[in-house]
């Protein structure tokens, strides 16, 4: 066990953060425009659920898959059914957001016959999500320093070090800074730079 804690736990924790308040805000957006009988920003929306697949699961999803998980199956094999899933639902994390992307584009389209079915799909996609996130945090991140060694965490922290996911606090990428900026004015504050709902 490192005597620090390691920079990739920390990056983990980071990203999981920024990202569980996003998926917190969503429902509770679309549920104050339910409320108030008004139309979405469909732009902002999809500028979210783009944010979603671009960073999480391009980004911070593969290298849990591919250099943590692995590295915990060798040194601690009571979990090895636990990483199974989370691996599963990386697998599934692509088509889930394109399962989402395409109902919001059938409601920016349909209109409110398809506003039910986007918002209960969101809310199936938050719910799971932050499961998945809480499994992570309590199941994983606690065995993986017990078990991991100094190298192990080196490894890693080198790997993770290179996430610069911007609603995680670090600098916004030229190409990103659109979307970023789309985001967190649709955030509600203090996350983003929207209304407190």
């Amino acid at each position: 066990m490192p005597t620090t804690r390691p920079l990739a736990l920390q990056v983990i924790c980071d990203e999981h953060r920024a990202l569980a308040a996003m998926l917190r805000s969503l429902p509770l957006l679309l549920a104050e425009l339910r409320r108030r009988q008004a139309q979405p920003d469909f732009a902002a929306l999809r500028a979210m659920l783009f944010y979603l697949d671009e960073f999480p699961e391009r980004l911070h999803h593969p290298k849990e898959s591919s250099l943590l998980f692995p590295k915990l199956r060798a040194r601690a094999p009571e979990i090895r059914s636990v990483l199974d899933r989370l691996d599963e639902d990386h697998l599934r994390g692509e088509r889930a957001i394109r399962d989402l992307e395409h109902a919001l584009l059938a409601f920016e389209i349909m209109g409110e016959s398809r506003r039910e079915a986007f918002e209960q799909l969101c809310e199936r996609y938050v719910h799971g999500y932050l499961q998945h996130m809480q499994v992570e945090e309590t199941q994983v991140l606690p065995l993986a320093l017990q078990h991991l060694s100094a190298q192990d965490w080196a490894e890693l922290d080198e790997a993770f070090a290179g996430n610069r996911d911007p609603l995680a606090g670090h600098a916004v990428d030229a190409p990103y800074q659109a979307l970023v900026q789309t985001v967190l004015r649709a955030l509600p504050a203090p996350l983003g730079f929207g209304p407190a709902l």
